[in-house]
């Protein structure tokens, strides 16, 4: 049996979801490399504020990507405790 090929309708509708998903994830990536450069590079940042710019980094990505706490915890919360841990010499 042979599945029906979707209509030029669909495949535009597809293609707008995967460009929207392509400006989203791009976003997403400046984001995250922003926080880290001030993370790292902000001579005057305390623990206390960094400790909140990744928090709110986390909420801005999962707003961005509802249900994608995993992949977040696996992507960018090690890079940015890896620079937290050697900017405020935590371990």
């Amino acid at each position: 049996m042979e599945l029906p090929q979707p209509g030029p309708e669909n495949r535009e509708a597809r293609q707008a979801e995967l460009a929207e998903e392509s400006r989203k994830l791009r976003r997403l990536q400046i984001m995250m490399s922003m926080v880290a450069s001030v993370l790292s590079q902000d001579p005057n940042m305390t623990l206390e504020e960094a400790s909140e710019m990744a928090a709110n980094a986390r909420r801005a990505a999962l707003a961005m990507f509802p249900g994608k706490e995993l992949a977040y915890d696996l992507i960018y919360r090690p890079r940015l405790q890896r620079i937290m841990n050697e900017r405020f010499r935590l371990h």
